[in-house]
């Protein structure tokens, strides 16, 4: 690895322990270069903009995020509807888990800037979800994008006002799971008995 990628990348793996252990409202290129032990005025060499230097960060959440999903995938064995089960469980948990990443890796600011690359990043997650909607949606369901989009928004939904408290209050639940069965019922049909 030459230097500057082995700079790039301490860069990098300082921005997403920042934002893993501080949330991403912590990042700055001042504390990420200290973190990675270069000067202030690094992280312009190497990131033009900030939006860079985050987008950077955000696709190592993304990688992260696949990984789980891989997994989750290679677990749940091979019915679709337990299949989606897992993969919404997973989805959730990674939410809690990991509050700061998830929360930039759906920034705005950076989703529109086009540097996060979506086509490699979560367009291919989508992919497994929509597949496996494909999989058990009813014939007549919306085409299985649309309903997959319906279900990540909901699930997306849960995971954000789950984390500000807000279903835990208006629901009176002290688990999400309900509401993850819920979703899934809600888009798809009940589960088969």
């Amino acid at each position: 690895m030459s230097e500057d990628a082995g700079v790039r990348a301490r860069l990098v793996a300082a921005g997403v322990d920042l934002v893993l252990r501080e949330g991403q409202s912590a990042v700055s290129l001042r504390e990420i270069a200290r973190r990675a032990g270069v000067s202030h005025g690094a992280p312009r060499r190497y990131f033009p903009t900030h939006v860079d230097l985050l987008s950077a960060i955000a696709r190592e959440g993304f990688a992260d995020l696949s990984a789980r999903v891989q997994e989750t995938m290679r677990a749940a064995g091979s019915d679709p509807r337990a299949r989606l089960v897992a993969l919404g469980r997973m989805y959730l948990d990674f939410a809690a888990a990991h509050r700061g990443m998830f929360e930039l890796m759906f920034r705005h600011d950076l989703l529109d800037s086009g540097r996060l690359q979506l086509r490699e990043t979560s367009l291919p997650l989508f992919a497994v979800l929509a597949d496996l909607v494909a999989q058990v949606r009813r014939p007549t369901d919306a085409p299985a994008p649309v309903l997959a989009g319906a279900l990540w928004a909901n699930l997306h939904g849960i995971a954000q006002l789950w984390a500000w408290g807000s279903l835990p209050l208006a629901t009176g639940t002290t688990e999400d799971d309900a509401l993850l069965h819920a979703a899934l019922d809600a888009h798809l049909g009940p589960a088969p008995d």
